[in-house]
């Protein structure tokens, strides 16, 4: 993945028939892999306040089932993604530690949309980003980032149940560090807001 990103132009032009822009925030708990989603699908080279994790954070930030981490971000990722001549996502990553959650309410505001990505092995940690989603009442898509290893393998109506979610929110699987994966995730998304916008627009 990191020469893929690295073959990549330091500046993509925008098309000049761009005209709908789309704010679009990753969300979820600590190293679940929101960065690297946004770093996957990222037509540009991707924003990111990456910083080496350090002893300072021991006894802070919970690093469990996380033993290859070793840097984690601090503010947000940042990058962008013409899904069409004319629409552009601008994706937002934003922090998982909870010492930086204050930060989610600024990143939420003018989002159009979001995206919640769910490790099974923490899937207690999806939670607060749910919740906040819902209090905004920013609709949402969960994708249930596929890692490698041993770890239990849940269903994803198993995940349903265990994170509550209502049956109108999508849930589909995903693997962060593939770019057609993670594109898949950000169109699931928008393929959500728009049915939400038609049935906005057949309420009487």
């Amino acid at each position: 993945m990191d020469s893929a990103i690295s073959e990549l132009p330091a500046r993509t032009p925008l098309a000049d028939s761009a005209e709908t822009g789309l704010k679009i925030v990753v969300v979820g708990g600590f190293g679940v892999g929101k960065t690297t989603l946004v770093r996957s699908v990222s037509e540009i080279r991707p924003l990111n306040t990456e910083e080496v994790m350090t002893q300072a954070g021991v006894g802070v930030d919970d690093p469990a089932g996380l033993t290859a981490k070793t840097t984690t971000t601090v503010a947000f990722d940042f990058g962008r993604i013409s899904l069409n001549d004319r629409m552009v996502l601008y994706l937002f990553g934003a922090p998982g530690q909870e010492r930086f959650w204050f930060l989610w309410d600024g990143l939420f505001s003018g989002t159009l949309g979001a995206v919640v990505l769910v490790d099974t092995r923490r899937m207690s940690d999806s939670w607060y980003a749910i919740d906040r989603l819902e209090h905004h009442r920013t609709p949402f898509v969960v994708a249930v980032n596929r890692f490698d290893g041993d770890h239990p393998v849940f269903s994803l109506e198993e995940i349903r149940q265990a994170l509550s979610l209502p049956a109108q929110v999508p849930l589909i699987e995903c693997d962060a560090r593939v770019r057609s994966s993670g594109k898949h995730v950000l169109i699931s998304l928008v393929d959500h807001l728009h049915e939400l916008a038609r049935a906005r627009e057949m309420t009487p």
